[in-house]
């Protein structure tokens, strides 16, 4: 179901009631005027928070652990990149771009009905080489640092225990996971090109990401995960329930 859609068209059907009952039938039930009034203000509200501010997503999947698990609701900063028109998803303001280590929400590029969330690891103009389970990024291996364990379930309730890594890419510090016993699954080079970007999941060997279907089209970026304002893992008997320790700052939740 494409939400922006009805959205928008209910916004524009309900302001299309209002201008008429206003202006061409003035002297219509003042309830009903009343209520296509309220109605388009919510609407609005709502269509203009959605496609200019924040966006709501949940995680479905393991592929961002241990930054981001099934269950948490993150907000997506929309206006940080900047501005574009809902629906056609045309920019029409600049605001910034993507750098490395930020987690950004996209219309993935091979079915632009799904959105998809990882974490950019390369930007245009940058060689990405993955050679085993080590990232390099203009032929610099990108440090990753040994911190610990964690045990954790995968979407079909499948117990895995992965090490985890403080892992240095260029101006960003955050923490991924491998396991160890798991051969590399892709290997391979990437030129990024120009408004496009190579994205990688932290949770390293359980992730379809850029190194599987390619680069993520700037047109295609929907925004920046900002903050986990809720976690509800209602998945089956390994669901976690409500986990309200999960809410705050993403990065601070690693």
């Amino acid at each position: 179901m494409n939400f922006e859609l009805i959205i928008t068209l209910l916004t524009l059907i309900s302001f299309v009631f209002w201008v008429y009952h206003k202006l061409v039938q003035p002297k219509a039930e003042k309830g009903l005027v009343h209520f296509i009034q309220s109605l388009f203000g919510v609407l609005l509200l709502v269509f203009v928070l959605r496609s200019f501010l924040f966006e709501p997503f949940r995680i479905p999947s393991s592929s961002m652990r241990p930054t981001l698990v099934i269950g948490d609701f993150v907000l997506v900063n929309k206006f940080v990149y900047g501005l574009r028109l809902p629906v056609l998803h045309t920019k029409f303001m600049s605001l910034g771009e993507p750098k490395r280590g930020d987690i950004i929400v996209f219309r993935y590029p091979l079915d632009t009905a799904v959105d998809y969330i990882k974490r950019v690891v390369g930007v245009p103009g940058d060689l990405v080489e993955i050679r085993g389970k080590n990232v390099y990024i203009n032929n610099k291996l990108v440090d990753a640092k040994l911190t610990g364990s964690k045990d954790w379930f995968d979407g079909r309730c499948n117990e895995f225990t992965s090490e985890v890594y403080s892992s240095e890419l260029p101006g960003h510090a955050h923490k991924i996971m491998q396991m160890r016993e798991r051969l590399a699954v892709r290997e391979g080079k990437w030129l990024v090109p120009q408004d496009k970007y190579f994205v990688l999941g932290d949770n390293r060997d359980n992730s379809r990401d850029s190194r599987y279907w390619g680069f993520v089209p700037q047109e295609n970026i929907v925004g920046k995960a900002q903050a986990i304002w809720m976690n509800i893992d209602y998945h089956g008997d390994c669901g976690q329930g409500l986990q309200l320790d999960r809410i705050g700052g993403i990065e601070s939740n690693d």
